[in-house]
């Protein structure tokens, strides 16, 4: 296969931390680059997504949920029918 080089402009912050993914995956950039190529040959389309970050008191409330449900409390029971849930969510 002979190969092709891509001279593209990017933030040298960007380039830092997208060599640094890649190490940690044990890849080189330019293959994972070459994966995305690919893609956007095979599929003809382009995602531009961010993941989405909560903020301060909803990633302190999601670690406490993680903790309660590591530890089995506050818990809500398993139903097998919808009576079965219309009775426990009246008791409450």
């Amino acid at each position: 296969m002979q190969k092709a080089v891509i001279n593209i402009k990017s933030d040298v912050a960007l380039k830092r931390d997208a060599s640094a993914v890649a190490a940690g995956l044990g890849l080189p950039l330019g293959t994972i680059i070459n994966n995305y190529l690919r893609q956007l040959v095979r599929e003809r389309r382009v995602i531009f997504e961010e993941g989405l970050t909560p903020n301060k008191r909803t990633a302190k409330r999601l670690i406490a949920i993680e903790r309660d449900i590591a530890n089995g409390k506050n818990l809500s029971p398993v139903f097998n029918t919808i009576t079965e849930m219309d009775a426990h969510l009246d008791s409450l």
